[in-house]
């Protein structure tokens, strides 16, 4: 019996790219660039930089391999075919026609390679008037660094597929964006028409002043146009299947005027907001010594919280000469639509009479003019410290001794006498039980248990609670169902974009079902600020979810889903509850 095995040298390597174009690709859609190593098991060294203008994202990789093994005339032949193929989604260009995506340069076993060019037709959606797009801005002209709101409402009239929607402003560099709203979803009656209406707002923050071109919003959609029946028989059985067809509609085009802030009557403390704001203090306890902690409460609301800063405590006159203060700051909280600030000082004297003002200055772009809000004083009544001395530790009643102890001239005898000093040691049951140590030892386990069915029993019928404890274990309990569902992600990568997407729901009180990658990416930026981890995070969503279109089956290595835990528990970690 031979084996033969037929190796691939460097010689013998190919690499290839192609694109499935079974389907039509349309303006702005996003599809899976393959490139195919022929002659080698191993990924190699890609440069995408000629790719740029379609913004690439990885899709990872698998080995697509086979081994083949023949006998003729008792002689066996194992024949192996080398193969890795390496996915990137791409992104379409605007402009239908033909899309030429460029040959790249893939290095192989320290020997490099160029792909083929690809060439692409963009295909032209159709238009329709079953489904409808409109933008609106809350104001078209603002001040820059002042925050407006841009509503989107997507109105279908007819049965749909997959949609995109594009809004221009929301990726340019013009503005900072934050979410506003959740989409949300109504039945509702349009021009005598019955429709679904999904609308969902942003808040747009223009960088500086000027005339900016938002574009022209759109979106593309998959609408049915009518039902085909199969010749299969299976098919038949159930009956026809509904065939769509990609249109695509715009909205209006919108700009929007940007006034610069004015330069003139700027007050000291002025770091960017624009809107109308308020603040408010407290302090706790109000009578103390020097020394003692005073807990600070600082309130501040307004049009919009995400750009309100710590206040500047340092800068304020009689703040910091009469108080000490740590340079440590707690991150705020939001409350009651209220960000909330919290700090410790202690008073340095016991001539403070008050904790002075603290300012808040904000442009009012209603009137135009720079405000200055201020908390009123909080009265305080500070007492000096008190010194201990030597009396305060020893006792006030405490007097010398001048002659020894008694004991020590008598022994024993001159303190004890007589059956007074014998102590009864033996045991009784009765004693025992009514005794306290022995009280406390058959109560404690009964308290305990009841304390637990207690607390559990409030958790559970109280919503806050349940939702608290719903965020505190949303981590944990992705990770576990990662881990259990590991083989079944492998083969099927879009239950992996839902457990992810579930996670973010569970963790920060959002409808799983309706985010997206994107929605997914706003969230953990707002509450972590940690955008390496939105962007992995969203990035991962995003290619799940493109794999179902892929030609090849992408597999989702233990790699990826382990990258996955290691991206939850960082947004957990950094995230507040």
């Amino acid at each position: 019996m031979v084996f033969a095995s037929i190796d691939a040298k460097a010689a013998d390597i190919r690499v290839l790219a192609a694109v499935d174009t079974s389907r039509d690709i349309y303006a702005g859609d996003q599809f899976t660039y393959q490139i195919i190593i022929d002659g080698h098991d191993q990924p190699g060294q890609i440069d995408i930089s000629p790719l740029a203008k379609f913004n690439p994202r990885s899709g990872g990789g698998g080995n697509n391999s086979q081994t083949s093994i023949s006998i003729v005339n008792g002689r066996t032949t194992t024949t192996v075919v080398k193969q890795y193929i390496m996915n990137y989604t791409l992104t379409a260009l605007n402009q239908p026609g033909p899309m030429h995506i460029p040959a790249v340069n893939v290095t192989v076993n320290g020997t490099q390679f160029q792909t083929n060019e690809v060439v692409l037709t963009i295909a032209q959606p159709g238009t329709t008037d079953q489904i409808e797009l409109e933008v609106t801005l809350s104001k078209d002209k603002c001040y820059a660094g002042q925050p407006i709101i841009m509503t989107v409402k997507f109105y279908v009239y007819s049965n749909i597929g997959d949609y995109q929607i594009n809004i221009p402003a929301l990726t340019s560099d013009e503005f900072f964006v934050e979410d506003n709203e959740a989409t949300k979803q109504y039945r509702i009656n349009r021009k005598n028409r019955d429709a679904v209406l999904l609308t969902y707002s942003k808040v747009l923050i223009p960088k500086h002043d000027g005339e900016i071109n938002l574009g022209t919003p759109s979106v593309s959609a998959d609408v049915a146009v009518g039902r085909t029946r199969s010749r299969d028989t299976f098919d038949n059985f159930f009956g026809s299947s509904v065939q769509y067809k990609r249109f695509l509609v715009s909205a209006v085009p919108l700009k929007l005027s940007v006034l610069p802030l004015p330069g003139q009557d700027k007050p000291p403390g002025f770091y960017g907001l624009v809107g109308r704001y308020m603040i408010s203090a407290a302090a706790s306890p109000a009578k103390v010594s020097v020394g003692d902690p005073i807990t600070l409460t600082i309130k501040i609301g307004g049009d919009y919280l995400k750009p309100i800063q710590w206040p500047e405590l340092e800068q304020i006159s009689g703040l910091t000469e009469n108080f000490k203060m740590p340079s440590q700051k707690s991150p705020p909280a939001v409350e009651n639509g209220l960000k909330v600030f919290t700090q410790t000082i202690r008073p340095a004297n016991d001539k403070i009479t008050e904790i002075p003002s603290i300012p808040l200055s904000y442009f009012d772009a209603e009137k135009g003019q720079y405000v200055t809000a201020k908390t009123d004083p909080i009265k305080l009544e500070v007492s000096p410290a008190r010194i201990l001395t030597t009396a305060d530790v020893e006792g006030r009643d405490f007097s010398p001794v001048s002659k020894e102890v008694e004991a020590v001239k008598k022994g024993i005898s001159a303190n004890y006498e007589g059956p007074d000093c014998l102590t009864n040691t033996g045991f009784s049951l009765m004693a025992a039980i009514t005794t306290p140590i022995y009280l406390a030892g058959w109560l404690a386990p009964i308290a305990i248990l009841l304390t637990t069915f207690l607390a559990k029993s409030i958790v559970q019928t109280n919503p806050e609670m349940a939702a608290r404890k719903r965020r505190r274990s949303a981590a944990a309990n992705a990770i576990k169902q990662l881990k259990n569902m590991e083989l079944q992600i492998q083969n099927h990568p879009e239950l992996l974009a839902e457990l992810m997407k579930q996670y973010i729901g569970q963790r920060f009180d959002k409808v799983a079902g309706s985010l997206t990658a994107e929605d997914c990416r706003q969230v953990i930026i707002s509450s972590t600020e940690d955008c390496q981890s939105a962007n992995q995070f969203r990035d991962i969503i995003s290619d799940c979810e493109a794999s179902r279109y892929s030609s090849v089956t992408r597999q989702f290595d233990n790699e990826t889903i382990n990258n996955v835990s290691q991206l939850i528990r960082t947004i957990d970690k950094k995230s507040k509850l």
